[in-house]
C-alpha cells in the first residue's frame, strides 16, 4: 500500500526485494541470453558484449531518494518504491561503432515489447557545449507473444533496461563512475573532464570514418582478377623488380584477388595483414598483377594436391592460406620455401614428383 511514510516504504520495498532475489537472478540470466539471441542472430552488426545484472537493493534506494522522493512528498503524493525502480534488472550491448546503435535498437524493437526510450546521444549532441555518457537506453519486456509462451513463463513478469553502447561509450561510462565530487570540483578540473570526454567523442567518431573508409579503399581497390594473365614463365622467373605504390600488392588488392579465387571464405584483416607482409618479405616488391598472374598459373595444380592431400588426411586442414601458400611455393621455390614447413614442402614435393609437375621453375 502506497504511503508517505519513507522509512515505511523503503522496509517493505527491502522485504520485497529479499524475497524475489532468486527470481531476479534468473530473470536477468535469461533476459540477458534472449537478447544476445536475438542481436547476434540478426547479424550486421559488430558486438564486444552482452551482460546483465540485478541492481543492488541499496541503490535502488539511493535512486528512489534522489530522482523521486523531494517531487513526491512535496506534492503530497504516497508512493511505493518499487514502482519507480524500472531498472531492476538491466541488460547492457556493447558494440562497436557509433552507427550500429540505432541498429541494434531496430533488432529488439522487433522482438521485445518497448515500454520508454532513453536517447543519451541524441541529448547530448543536440547541445553546443556539453559533453559526456552517450548510449541508448530502453525499457522493455518480452513481447505479449512471447510472454504467453510457456518456457518464459518464469520471467514473463519482468520488465528490464537495455542500454546500448559503443565500446568507447561504455569505457567513458566506467571512467567517469570513478571521478569523485564532479559537482563540487574546481573549474580548471571540470574543464579537463569535459575536454577528456571531447576526445572519446571524437575517436568514437574517428573509429567509425576509419572504418567506413577502409570499407571504400577495399571496393576502389584496383580487380587484377578481370585482367588476362600474363606470361607466367616470364613474370614469375624475373627477378622482383621495385614497384610502383600504387601497383605494390597489399591487403586491399590481396583481398582482391583472393577472395576472386575463395569466394565463399572469410578473410580476417588482422590475418590478411600480417600475411601479406609475409609474402612482401619473402619477395620484395611483390605487385599485384604478379601476384594474380602466379595465382591463375599455380592454382590448378595446387587444387589437386589438396584434394589428394584430404583424401590422405580427412581430419587436417588445407585452407585457403595453405592453397596460397602452395602456389606461392610452387611459383617459386626459393624465394617462397619459408611459405611452407618442412614437412608441408616434403609432402608436396613427393605429390609433385609422382604427378609430373609442371616446369615453372628448376
Amino acid at each position: 500500500m502506497a504511503s508517505l511514510d519513507f522509512d515505511l516504504e523503503e522496509s517493505q520495498f527491502r522485504s520485497w526485494y529479499a524475497a524475489q532475489a532468486v527470481a531476479l537472478e534468473d530473470a536477468c540470466a535469461a533476459l540477458t541470453a534472449r537478447v544476445a539471441t536475438v542481436v547476434t542472430q540478426a547479424g550486421g552488426v559488430d558486438i564486444t558484449k552482452v551482460e546483465g545484472r540485478v541492481k543492488d537493493v541499496d541503490e535502488c534506494v539511493r535512486k528512489f531518494v534522489r530522482k523521486y522522493r523531494p517531487a513526491l512528498e512535496e506534492s503530497n503524493t504516497p508512493y511505493d518504491i518499487q514502482a519507480y525502480i524500472t531498472d531492476l534488472i538491466g541488460v547492457r550491448v556493447v558494440c562497436l561503432y557509433e552507427d550500429e546503435l540505432e541498429k541494434i535498437a531496430q533488432i529488439v524493437r522487433a522482438h521485445f515489447a518497448v515500454i520508454d526510450v532513453t536517447d543519451k546521444v541524441s541529448a547530448v549532441e543536440s547541445t553546443e557545449a556539453s559533453f559526456g555518457y552517450k548510449g541508448l537506453h530502453l525499457d522493455l519486456r518480452l513481447s505479449v507473444a512471447e510472454r504467453d509462451l510457456p518456457e518464459h513463463a518464469a520471467y514473463a513478469q519482468w520488465p528490464f533496461e537495455l542500454q546500448v553502447r559503443t565500446i568507447i561509450q561504455d569505457s567513458w561510462s566506467v571512467l567517469d563512475h570513478k571521478i569523485k565530487y564532479k559537482k563540487s570540483i574546481p573549474g580548471q578540473l571540470k574543464r579537463r573532464i569535459n575536454v577528456l570526454s571531447a576526445l572519446f567523442e571524437l575517436a568514437d567518431r574517428e573509429f567509425r570514418q576509419i572504418r567506413d573508409a577502409t570499407a571504400a579503399e577495399l571496393l576502389q581497390a584496383p580487380d587484377e582478377t578481370a585482367e588476362p594473365a600474363l606470361d607466367a614463365a616470364a613474370d614469375l622467373q624475373a627477378p622482383a623488380r621495385a614497384a610502383a605504390p600504387s601497383s605494390e600488392l597489399n591487403a586491399f588488392t590481396f583481398l582482391k584477388i583472393a577472395t576472386h579465387f575463395f569466394k565463399d571464405f572469410e578473410f580476417e584483416p588482422s590475418k590478411v595483414d600480417g600475411f601479406v607482409d609475409d609474402i612482401q618479405a619473402w619477395s620484395a616488391g611483390m605487385t599485384r598483377a604478379r601476384f594474380n598472374s602466379l595465382m591463375r598459373e599455380t592454382i590448378g595444380v595446387v587444387k589437386r594436391y589438396k584434394q589428394h592431400f584430404e583424401d590422405q588426411n580427412p581430419q587436417a586442414s588445407f585452407n585457403p592460406y595453405t592453397v596460397i601458400r602452395h602456389c606461392l611455393y610452387l611459383s617459386n621455390k626459393t624465394a617462397f620455401r619459408p611459405a611452407l614447413r618442412n614437412s608441408a614442402r616434403e609432402s608436396f614435393e613427393a605429390w609433385l614428383n609422382d604427378n609430373a609437375e609442371p616446369k615453372l621453375q628448376g
